[in-house]
């Protein structure tokens, strides 16, 4: 499963909100799918690592998932 928690805490980190995001080229839709947990596309990815100054590890982490429970580890 994928979670965008390390983004959330890089952009805290580093003082960027969401209006610049937007204000740097990230679109609604985008912001929209990252807060959901949806799938985005590696130009995204790459776009977001620009604008934050980062690597892909501090937007996207992979998780397990307990395939009885669903519950995420």
């Amino acid at each position: 499963m994928i979670s965008y928690a390390p983004l959330w805490k890089t952009m805290r980190k580093k003082g960027i909100s969401q209006y610049k995001l937007l204000r740097a080229g990230v679109d609604n839709k985008t912001l929209d799918a990252l807060k959901k947990g949806r799938n985005i596309t590696l130009l995204t990815l790459e776009k977001l690592c620009l604008i934050l100054d980062c690597t892909p590890n501090e937007v996207v982490e992979f998780t397990s998932e307990d395939q009885n429970s669903g519950k995420v580890e």
